[in-house]
Parts: structure tokens; C-alpha cells; sequence
């Protein structure tokens, strides 16, 4: 359970803490990410909430919803994310949280040079680390607004300390101990830089069983337009369409999905039901059976319909 560290109580265990993680090396960027991105970057526009006791997930919460053009205060957030019995906020909660106000949160690949990417893209990063050992957890939030490639240094704002400064090494050892958890907080319809395929598809899917499909069909848009090669997109486009009474559109969509990969038998299924509404027979007879003809939970359901075809004729 993620809980936010009380400066004033542990000043002692931070200071001890501090001296261990100055010793950590210092981690190893990519090549791409030392020669393609600017040399530094700060997000003055990020607004700065001091944390409360422990409260540091809505002050998080609060900068990068404000940032992101989300008006709301951080007491309403405290009121959504935070556990007062376990004095913190889970990280479920702060990605639904996010969800609720009409925002994406997609994960943060769990890298520095995948952070760095997303800061040299305009965009902030909540983060979650332990500031203090694996057996003795002190977990914290903070919001990454800026680095320094020369000085090898981040920029934070955290708990109470704005624009407070920490070295790749330091940092990189606290979050390490979350497994690099983080996220970037993005309207639909926009997709963070370098994001994979399947990364997106989670964080949509997610939006949309909050928000709706309309919330959700300009980021599936976004998503085959970024990456025209992802079966799995066009899929989750076309039942998209589909939802909304757009069935031409749905069509093209999932069509492009079996072109993409013949294997998807749900995409096959989903194709063969819709061609059948349409009163496309051999077409229907046709994706029904590629779809039975694969293993999966689609093709009982597949064959079904195929049988169903069969005694109509």
C-alpha cells in the first residue's frame, strides 16, 4: 500500500537514506535518448501542491490534472484516492481517479530513457518510489516535471519542496523499488510518444469502461493512426464503431484487423456476426469459418453461427 512520507517525522531516516542512495551508479541511458533529445527540459507550467500528512497522491493527482487543463482542487481529490486508515492512496485508485475526470492515464515503460521521452514531449510523470529499503518501505509520490542531461539530474515537485532536484542515480534507485511505476495523464484522442500498442489498448479499454465508447472512439482513432499495423487496434476500432450504430465503419475496421493478422479469430467472429446483420452470407459463411476454424473461446460461438447458416438454407 503506497503512503506518502511525513517530512517533518523521518527527517532523520531521509537524511540516513540519502547518504546510502549517493553512492548508487549512475544508470545508463540509450544512445537515441542522449543524442535525440534536448539536453534539458523544464515544465514551468506544472503547478506545485504541497502534500499533507501522507496525501502526497492527491497532491500528485492535482499538478498533473491542472497541467493538463483539468480544473480541480486538490481537496476534492483527497475526498477520491485518499485511505486515512492506511494513510495513503493505492495506485488503482489514483489511475481511476484520473479515469473519473475525463483523462487517460497510460503507463510509463518502466525506464529512465522512457520517462526522459515523455518529459522531452511536454508531458509530466506521476511516480511512485520508496525513499527508504526494500524491508522497511517508505512509499511516496511525486510528479517529474523536468531534466538535465549534463548535471544527470531530474526535477520534481515533491511533497513539500517545489522544483526540488535530484540525481538520475538517486531517483532511479527509489523508483526501481516500485518496478518504475509511473503514468502520464493525456485527453482522448492523444497518445504518449513511443507508447506500444498493447500499453494503449489496456489504458483505452480502461477509459472506456468509465467513460463510454464516445469518450473512448478519438483515442482509438489516434491509436491505428499511430500504429497502422496493429490488428489488435483496428479490432478494438471496429467494435468501437459497431457499439455506436456506425456498422460500415465497424466493417472496414475489423476487415483490417484479419488482413493484419489472420489468426485473430474473435476479429474473424466479430466480422462474420456483423456480416451476417448485413445479409452478406457468403461473407458471413466465410469469416465464420475462419473463425471456427480457430482455437479459442470464439469458436464454439463461431460454430454456432456457422450451423445456424446451415439450417436457414
Amino acid at each position: 500500500m503506497p503512503s506518502c512520507l511525513f517530512y517533518a517525522r523521518f527527517a532523520g531516516v531521509l537524511l540516513l537514506m540519502s547518504l546510502l542512495l549517493g553512492c548508487a551508479a549512475s544508470p545508463r541511458l540509450n544512445d537515441s535518448t542522449l543524442n535525440n533529445l534536448p539536453q534539458e527540459q523544464l515544465l514551468k507550467e506544472v503547478p506545485f501542491y504541497a502534500q499533507r500528512d501522507y496525501q502526497c497522491g492527491p497532491a500528485s493527482l492535482a499538478m498533473v490534472l491542472n497541467a493538463a487543463g483539468v480544473n480541480v482542487e486538490m481537496e476534492n481529490l483527497i475526498l477520491q484516492v485518499f485511505i486515512p486508515g492506511r494513510k495513503g492512496s493505492v495506485q488503482s485508485e489514483m489511475l481511476a481517479t484520473v479515469r473519473r475526470h475525463g483523462m487517460i492515464p497510460f503507463p510509463v515503460e518502466g525506464s529512465l530513457d522512457a520517462l526522459l521521452t515523455q518529459l522531452a514531449s511536454g508531458q509530466p510523470v506521476v511516480v511512485l518510489q520508496n525513499l527508504a529499503l526494500p524491508a522497511w518501505p517508505m512509499w511516496h509520490y511525486a510528479v517529474v516535471i523536468g531534466y538535465d542531461l549534463p548535471t544527470r539530474a531530474l526535477t520534481l515537485h515533491s511533497g513539500e519542496i517545489s522544483n526540488h532536484e535530484m540525481s538520475l542515480s538517486r531517483f532511479d534507485a527509489t523508483w526501481a523499488r516500485s518496478e518504475r511505476w509511473g503514468f502520464t495523464v493525456l485527453p482522448p484522442g492523444s497518445l504518449p510518444k513511443g507508447i506500444r500498442p498493447f500499453r494503449a489498448i489496456e489504458a483505452i479499454s480502461a477509459f472506456e469502461s468509465v467513460q463510454g465508447v464516445q469518450a473512448a472512439l478519438p483515442s482509438w482513432k489516434a491509436l491505428v493512426q499511430a500504429h497502422p499495423d496493429s490488428a489488435m487496434g483496428h479490432f478494438a476500432l471496429g467494435n468501437a464503431h459497431y457499439a455506436l450504430g456506425e456498422v460500415k465503419k465497424s466493417q472496414q475496421a475489423l476487415e483490417r484487423a484479419v488482413s493484419l493478422d489472420e489468426s485473430l479469430g474473435v476479429a474473424w467472429l466479430n466480422l462474420g456476426l456483423l456480416e451476417q446483420q448485413l445479409d452478406n452470407e457468403m461473407e458471413a459463411r466465410q469469416a465464420l469459418g475462419r473463425a471456427a476454424a480457430l482455437t479459442g473461446p470464439w469458436q464454439a460461438k463461431a460454430q454456432e453461427e456457422l450451423n445456424t447458416l446451415s439450417h436457414v438454407n
